[in-house]
C-alpha cells in the first residue's frame, strides 16, 4: 500500500475487535513518528502506548458520553507535548502542528497495517494526566483509539455513528478549503 492508498483507506472507525499489541507493533509506530519533519527537527511529540488491560480499564474512565465505543480498543495512544519542546518564531508557536504530523504518520502506518488508529477529542485530559502520570504541564492533545475494524457495527454506537461506519461520511468540497494565489471570501 502506498502513502494515497492509506490516506484513501484511512477511516475513524468505532466498530473494533481486538487485536494483538506486540513490541514490534509499538516500534513500529513510533519509529513513523520519529522519522516525521518537526521543526529545527525538535520532536516535540511524546506518546504513551497504553496495552495492558488494566490500564485500559482505567482510561476508560476518560471518555466522554458517545465514545463508549473506544472501551473495546486494544490500545490507547496517549497524545501529547508541551510549547517548550518546539520551536516558537515570532508569534508562530509549532508544537502542535509538528506533533500533529507525527501522530498522522502513526495514523497512516497504522492504517497500512489493516488497523484502525482514530483519534477523539472527547476524554478528560486531567484524568488522562493523572492515571499515565503526565507531567500538569504537558499538553494532552488527542487519544488515538487502536484496534481492528470490526465487520459487524458495534451496539453501543448512535445511529449517526451506526451510519458513519457503513459509509464514509460526506467530506468538504476541495473549493470549500483550497484557494488558488489569493484568498477569496466564500461565505457569501
Amino acid at each position: 500500500m502506498n502513502v494515497k492508498e492509506a490516506i484513501q483507506k484511512r477511516r475513524a472507525f468505532r466498530s473494533l475487535e481486538s487485536v494483538e499489541i506486540t513490541d514490534q507493533l509499538i516500534d513500529d509506530l513510533s519509529r513513523s513518528a520519529q522519522l516525521f519533519c518537526s521543526c529545527f527537527n525538535n520532536q516535540p511529540w511524546r506518546y504513551v502506548f497504553v496495552y495492558d488491560k488494566d490500564v485500559l480499564r482505567e482510561m476508560h474512565e476518560t471518555l466522554s458520553t458517545g465514545n463508549e465505543w473506544a472501551r473495546a480498543a486494544s490500545m490507547i495512544v496517549a497524545v501529547f507535548t508541551k510549547p517548550e519542546f518546539d520551536c516558537e518564531i515570532r508569534d508562530r508557536k509549532y508544537y502542535l502542528f509538528d506533533t500533529g504530523m507525527a501522530t498522522a504518520a502513526i495514523i497512516l502506518r497504522a492504517t497500512e497495517l489493516g488497523l484502525v488508529a482514530h483519534p477523539i477529542a472527547g476524554f478528560s485530559p486531567k484524568k488522562t494526566r493523572q492515571i499515565l502520570n503526565i507531567p500538569d504541564d504537558m499538553e494532552v492533545i488527542t487519544l488515538v483509539i487502536v484496534g481492528k475494524h470490526s465487520d459487524s457495527i458495534s451496539p453501543v454506537l448512535s445511529e449517526k455513528q451506526a451510519a458513519a461506519e457503513k459509509e464514509r461520511p460526506e467530506r468538504m468540497p476541495v473549493e470549500k478549503f483550497v484557494h488558488l494565489n489569493r484568498y477569496k471570501d466564500r461565505s457569501a
